[in-house]
């Protein structure tokens, strides 16, 4: 009787496999192909088949049917590489929320290394980022439950919860010298994807947290919100994409056309004809060519890489920060009957120089490494001309245009902060993108 259901089953796989055989050779050019059409491995089908009976008959309780060869398509697509899944219902209708904005959880993206989950990104202002989770955690418990061997999809769902209710991560983190744990509230997740602020008069800085359906259009309307807010005169620009772990191919895209007037922004190569495809730029650039600086790090990928690599390739753009995380590949999801979907990596990207990202990142044209900014104590020795007796009065005043402010100006108090010791790399850059605008305006 088990033989007759291993049998059954093999003669329905290769009924249904058949039929796919000849149509993925018909889909290659000319009878060649056809010809070279690789058989279907029998005796790996015929494995399947008797895996599939023993564990239908021998396992310790009863499992169905439907539960077994689901399972069998998740492994399947885990095998191939961290970012396939086969979605259920609810992870597919889990997504579809993402994408949009709005979905429940802990505000982190995630994958799988080393049979563990590894943290891609917190979401900004998220459950997750409050409580300290970092880009390149590793979680190797959920609550008191174990990761190691966890499918990926049964983790997120682990994650995700009512509002309200507590779960405790552990976690390793390098540098760290045991793991640590961290307790985290779930919420509804809501991502406003872009913020934008003055950081000093006609100098923007513009946050992409996540590339959503909407990010052009948000992005479009926050800067000319500051070049509203700068009398219309942005003389420089800091686009921030730090842990932001990408999201939409199309958002990536039209952020990158908005610095660009004309060449290719990106382009992806596969198998098959659909996932070959080309973008490139249209006039014109909204902020009129002033300087830009991107800010990255470990956490920026996918999306993010696309963007920094193609400004940075086409020379509009410095790139600072750390090297980026290395996700240069595509994932499209196809729906299928059930309500259920496949997220399959389909293509490879590339930047317009035909850079692969894939494993190796952008490198930025300046590196800032993780560093804690202290100031110093005064010393005592800060003693200028002026403070030297008998010393000459200054005879002309400063001319109404000066280049540096007096101390006391109220102008620029308004927006002094302590930015190295809050965010270093961005106070790098700031200063960065003020030697631009600077050789700018004398050039």
């Amino acid at each position: 009787m088990k033989f007759l259901s291993s049998y059954v089953l093999l003669q329905l796989i290769v009924l249904f496999a058949g039929p796919l055989a000849v149509y993925a050779a018909e889909t290659e050019s000319g009878a060649k192909q056809q010809i070279e059409a690789e058989e279907l491995p029998l005796d790996e089908l015929r494995t399947f088949t008797q895996v599939f009976a023993k564990i239908k008959n021998d396992y310790v309780q009863e499992i169905n049917d439907r539960e077994l060869l689901e399972n069998a398509i998740r492994g399947m697509l885990e095998g191939l590489d961290p970012h396939s899944a086969y979605l259920d219902k609810s992870a597919y209708t889990d997504l579809q929320e993402g994408t949009s904005g709005e979905f429940g959880g802990l505000g982190i993206e995630v994958g799988m290394e080393d049979g563990f989950v590894k943290v891609i990104s917190p979401i900004d202002d998220t459950p997750a980022q409050k409580a300290g989770v970092e880009a390149g955690d590793l979680i190797i418990r959920l609550d008191d439950v174990p990761v190691k061997g966890m499918a990926l999809n049964d983790a997120v769902k682990s994650m995700r919860g009512k509002p309200g209710t507590d779960i405790t991560l552990t976690i390793i983190r390098n540098g760290a010298d045991k793991p640590l744990k961290i307790v985290i509230t779930r919420a509804i997740i809501k991502v406003k994807s872009v913020r934008s602020r003055t950081l000093e008069p006609g100098l923007g800085y513009l946050r992409i947290s996540q590339f959503q359906a909407h990010t052009g259009e948000d992005m479009r309307r926050e800067l000319e919100k500051l070049k509203t807010d700068n009398n219309n005169n942005l003389d420089g620009l800091i686009l921030d994409l730090r842990n932001n772990p990408g999201g939409v191919l199309g958002a990536a895209v039209a952020v990158s056309d908005m610095f660009l007037e004309k060449g290719l922004i990106v382009y992806t190569e596969g198998r098959v004809k659909d996932s070959k495809m080309k973008f490139s730029a249209k006039p014109a650039d909204i902020i009129s060519k002033a300087p830009l600086i991107v800010l990255v790090n470990g956490g920026s990928a996918s999306a993010s890489e696309i963007v920094a690599g193609a400004l940075q390739d086409h020379h509009r753009a410095i790139i600072m920060g750390e090297k980026t995380f290395g996700k240069g590949s595509v994932q499209t999801i196809l729906p299928l009957n059930n309500e259920s979907a496949l997220k399959l990596t389909t293509a490879r990207y590339y930047t317009p120089s035909g850079r692969s990202i894939q494993a190796s990142g952008i490198i930025p044209d300046i590196i800032i490494d993780k560093v804690k900014v202290e100031r110093l104590a005064d010393a005592g020795n800060g003693i200028k001309e002026a403070n030297l007796a008998g010393h000459l009065e200054n005879d002309r005043s400063p001319p109404e245009e000066s280049i540096t402010k007096g101390d006391k100006d109220p102008e620029k108090q308004k927006f002094e902060s302590p930015l190295a010791k809050k965010d270093y790399a961005l106070y790098e850059a700031l200063n960065v993108l003020k030697g631009l605008v600077i050789l700018k305006k004398q050039s």
